[in-house]
């Protein structure tokens, strides 16, 4: 790890993969968070050699003076001005981009890509940070230097010889900060084309659909605040002691003031138990540990709508009896369609509720009897319920049970969907839509004096689609790496490697460089560690938070590399060659990163004000029409939806198979082939099974299996070699990690409610592996 004045550490490749250790599996029984995690941060710091610069980090994470934003989750931060507002995989994520490992013309000059395509994910991204800008040469098959302005240039001659802008797609994941997002949306369309893809087409796409359809918002309406006074927090398909780390310190801090914490799950996850919170020293010292849960409920995957279903048929009952189980004036007042969901629930009957959640009715009535009790109630939910054909329904279940009570604009009360990567909410709220409003592309063609493209562009399934039959020919990928996030893993490959040109925007080496088209650039960018200068000064971004909340976020280190830019210098750059005549002053944005800040305050709504209101302590909140009970919908008033059930029960001899990450992960990089909240040790090509779905089929514990999905269409995909660890999961299911089991999910398997890919909910046999069956790789 280096300082401002310390030299880089020569690069050292490793060329041979590193001896696997057996795998273990031991259930695990300690609480989140606590010595364990404090353990591992160690571990990790030292491995890294970052024992200066990974505590300087810490001290600056989250902090609101002066402190970068941390580019994991999108948890809010700290209300009360928390100095250590941290958590062990935020940790892990920022020294893993300050590594002093570099990646640069020696590397590359040394490894065809050939060769590194035979490199495991991990090898790839642990060789370190790239230092340049680099373009592939077929001839050679190797990376070779290219100046940034050829570099430019290439993008840009490619781009106006198309024959039409929407032959290229531009895609982003969560790390982009709102001011590198705006331009990179302005861009594509001055250039002419809506085709913007998003990491949110694989994630909350559902969220936003059916958050807008029953309020006429895309988002959730709580912040912080409502969490620390609610007495009732609903937690739905989400593992946060991985996925949201910083949600233990609500957690603990609600159940030490007296609130019920229902978490449902298929897998009773390490957060679903107890904590200790690291930065509760006194706690830490004498190993107390705090609780995080007050019920655990284990649907089967997919069965969440069926259990929330049964908690509105129980408060409807219940109705009968207590008129205060409802809230009749605020439905009265704000509401439409209750009479006709009222009558569905009526018509529901209870075996069939129990038989698609695969949980009992006592279970069902107990978490609706928390939530009858509870004066104010949130829930929160993540990809568990997302990645379903039926997420966009699911979620709309979850705001009519909310609507019954008046959970709804006051305290301590509403929707909160729990976002993955750290800003990929700002990203959605700049502009990264390909399927804009009307009056969002209006007030962006007043505020940039441009005639923006009005139809609907690509999503992510319908740009690999795309691509694969030579529709869009262009594909520019800032952040992430889009061929190990994206479904169907071969069919992915196929479709980059289709294109003339592949652009993508990293900070390291990943396998989406490995992935490419017939022509492709490597441009390095900076990190949100570091320090971006420009004309006028060390530049700072902003992010917004899963709740709203926009703040700034300044880099405290110096660059990896003096050839790095940011990303809103590569996006100008590319801008201004691929439209030469543009009047819209990239260069001179560049310089002042204010002055892209005093454009978007024009653009977008809820941003007026913009440069002071982001220094205020903590940001400030887009405001939110819904949270004061203002509902955008065609009624005018928050609408109960009256969507069927589902039917979400396997086939005989089949499983629901869940992809997620390993707590060892974050998103598709991957730190070790560890699962510490599993009690996983030196293994990812495994599946979890219930014992008795095992022994149904002739598979002993850790023994080898091999899997096939059945797609929609009929085609199969396999996973062969894998090992089966049994584990405590409703029958009928089974899980694995992404972007292993990527592979799994089929390119037409995606939502037609919401288009995102069915990857909680993938159809699978699972057997005992055949002879001399090893792992098999996508």
């Amino acid at each position: 790890m280096s300082t401002d004045n310390e030299a880089p550490e020569p690069l050292e490749p490793r060329v041979g993969p590193v001896p696997e250790a057996d795998p273990q599996f031991r259930p695990y029984h300690h609480p989140a968070a606590g010595w364990g995690a404090a353990r591992s941060v160690t571990r990790f710091l030292v491995e890294e050699r970052a024992l200066v610069d990974g505590p300087r980090a810490i001290m600056k994470m989250n902090h609101e003076n002066g402190g970068f934003d941390c580019p994991g989750c999108a948890w809010p931060d700290d209300t009360k001005g928390l100095h250590l507002d941290i958590c062990e995989n935020g940790i892990k994520h920022v020294t893993w981009e300050m590594t002093r490992k570099r990646v640069g013309r020696e590397f590359f000059a040394a490894h065809s890509v050939t060769e590194l395509s035979g490199w495991s994910d991990y090898d790839l991204e642990n060789q370190g940070r790239l230092t340049e800008p680099m373009a592939y040469d077929p001839a050679s098959d190797h990376y070779v230097p290219i100046s940034w302005k050829d570099a430019f240039e290439v993008v840009g001659a490619t781009l106006r010889g198309l024959d039409s802008p929407h032959r290229a797609a531009f895609y982003t994941s969560g790390r982009l900060g709102n001011e590198a997002t705006f331009l990179y949306q302005l861009m594509a369309r001055e250039l002419g084309t809506n085709n913007l893809p998003d990491c949110s087409n694989m994630c909350h796409e559902a969220s936003g659909r059916a958050l807008q359809a029953s309020l006429g918002t895309g988002k959730g309406t709580v912040d912080l605040k409502d969490w620390e006074s609610a007495d009732a927090l609903f937690i739905l398909g989400v593992n946060a002691a991985s996925n949201a780390p910083r949600m233990l310190t609500a957690l603990a801090e609600a159940d030490r003031r007296g609130a019920q914490i229902v978490h449902v799950n298929p897998l009773v996850e390490a957060a679903a138990t107890r904590t200790i919170v690291p930065h509760d020293f006194t706690d830490m010292a004498l190993f107390k540990t705090t609780r995080t849960s007050t019920l655990n409920l284990q649907p089967r995957i997919g069965g969440d709508m069926a259990l929330l279903r049964g908690m509105a048929k129980a408060v409807l009952e219940q109705s009968a009896s207590d008129p205060k189980a409802l809230d009749v004036a605020f439905i009265d007042r704000h509401t439409t369609g209750f009479e006709e969901y009222r009558a569905l629930c009526a018509a529901t009957l209870w075996e069939e509720l129990e038989h698609q959640s695969g949980l009992s009715r006592a279970d069902i009535l107990k978490a609706a009897q928390v939530y009858g009790e509870a004066d104010r109630s949130i829930v929160s939910w993540c990809l568990g319920l997302t990645q379903h054909e039926h997420g966009v329904d699911t979620v709309r279940e979850i705001v009519n049970l909310l609507l019954l009570r008046g959970n709804l604009g006051r305290e301590g009360a509403g929707p909160s969907p729990v976002r993955g990567h750290s800003n990929v909410q700002g990203n959605r709220t700049c502009g990264i839509d390909h399927r804009p409003t009307d009056a969002f592309l209006d007030r962006l063609a007043e505020a940039c004096k441009i005639d923006p493209p009005r139809e609907h562009g690509l999503d992510t399934v319908r740009t690999i689609q795309a691509m694969r039959e030579g529709e869009v020919t262009v594909f520019v990928g800032m952040g992430g790496n889009f061929a190990l996030a994206a479904p169907d893993t071969p069919a992915t490959y196929a479709a980059l490697r289709s294109c003339d040109l592949t652009v993508q925007v990293s900070t390291k080496l990943n396998r989406s460089h490995v992935v490419h088209g017939r022509a492709a650039l490597i441009l390095p960018c900076l990190g949100r560690t570091e320090k971006d200068h420009q004309r006028k000064g060390v530049q700072s971004t902003s992010v917004e938070d899963s709740m709203s909340m926009v703040h700034m976020s300044v880099g405290m280190k110096r660059p990896a590399s003096p050839h790095l830019l940011s990303e809103p210098a590569i996006v100008a750059g590319m801008a201004r060659a691929a439209l030469p005549d543009s009047a819209t002053p990239w260069d001179w944005y560049i310089e002042d990163y204010d002055r892209i800040r005093d454009t978007m305050a024009e653009a977008l709504d809820g941003f007026e004000d913009f440069n002071r209101r982001v220094r205020l302590p903590l940001g400030f909140r887009i405001k939110q029409p819904a949270r004061e009970l203002v509902f955008l919908t065609p009624s005018g008033r928050a609408e109960f939806s009256a969507a069927a059930l589902p039917d979400v029960v396997p086939e005989a001899g089949t499983l629901a198979l869940g992809t997620m990450r390993s707590h060892d992960q974050w998103n598709t990089t991957i730190y070790s082939d560890n699962d510490r909240y599993r009690g996983i040790k030196n293994l990812r090509t495994l599946v979890f099974m219930n014992r008795a779905d095992m022994r149904e089929r002739g598979i002993p514990d850790m023994g080898p299996v091999d899997i096939t999905s059945t797609a929609k269409d009929g085609s199969e995909r396999f996973l062969n070699g894998y090992t089966a660890i049994p584990y405590d999961i409703p029958r009928g299911c089974a899980a694995g990690y992404m972007p292993e089991m990527n592979v799994l999910c089929a390119l037409g398997d995606y939502s037609t409610q919401s288009d995102q890919p069915i990857m909680k909910h993938v159809k699978v046999t699972i057997v005992p592996a055949g002879p001399g069956d090893g792992p098999r790789p996508a």
